[in-house]
């Protein structure tokens, strides 16, 4: 593969800022708090969505709408949908509509167990195969040794699969406004402080990028 393709990704995510991409992954996990907190508050002032069913029903409804959205917008400035959003937008879109068809809760529930038991296992498998998975997703982000990139995606697989366990014993032992409440403001700060975790490991196995008008 030419620089020139592996550069091109790189060129059009920056079209993206950092804190519209935080709001892009981080905005329906919002939306789909406040719409369980403030279900039958929505359900009073809008009919149609009070046949969705309680407070979880109407926020999975607008869970999947704001996703939709989410990922709409990523479209519209890059021409691109990043690979796990993608992912994650259509497992919640498949259990979102069976939660809504069936009236069970159980699925939208389920469905951080599946994305991220799902994101672990690819990881670890390519590992298997001699593959650093991870490298191709964030290659346009950093710039690592291959002993890098396979210790990263080592403990990212390692990671999602805690996260797979995590939610399955809080949503099985724990009221519904409690796992919501961890999902949105439980699961995410896990998730900064484990990437900020790996910042030795991205600092020792970073590589130099070649200065201009030098050979790489």
């Amino acid at each position: 593969m030419s620089k020139a393709t592996l550069d091109a990704p790189a060129k059009t995510e920056e079209k993206i800022s950092p804190l519209l991409k935080m709001v892009l992954e981080l905005g329906p996990l919002v939306v789909f708090f406040f719409a369980n907190s403030r279900g039958e508050w929505l359900a009073a002032h809008f009919p149609m969505l009070a046949e969705m069913g309680g407070p979880l029903f109407i926020a999975t409804g607008l869970f999947m709408a704001a996703t939709a959205i989410a990922l709409a917008v990523s479209w519209a400035l890059t021409r691109t949908l990043p690979m796990m959003p993608l992912i994650s937008g259509v497992v919640v879109f498949i259990f979102g509509a069976l939660t809504l068809w069936l009236q069970d809760d159980t699925f939208i529930k389920m469905k951080p167990t599946i994305v991220n038991t799902l994101f672990g296992t690819i990881l670890l498998g390519g590992l298997l195969f001699g593959k650093s998975l991870l490298g191709y997703v964030f290659h346009a982000a950093f710039r690592l040794t291959d002993e890098g990139w396979r210790k990263l995606t080592l403990r990212w697989g390692l990671f999602f699969l805690v996260l797979a366990a995590m939610n399955e014993i809080v949503w099985r032992n724990f009221s519904t406004d409690f796992w919501v409440a961890f999902k949105v403001w439980g699961t995410m700060p896990i998730t900064i402080l484990f990437t900020l975790s790996q910042m030795p490991l991205i600092m020792r196995h970073a590589i130099e990028p070649p200065e201009e008008g030098k050979a790489p």
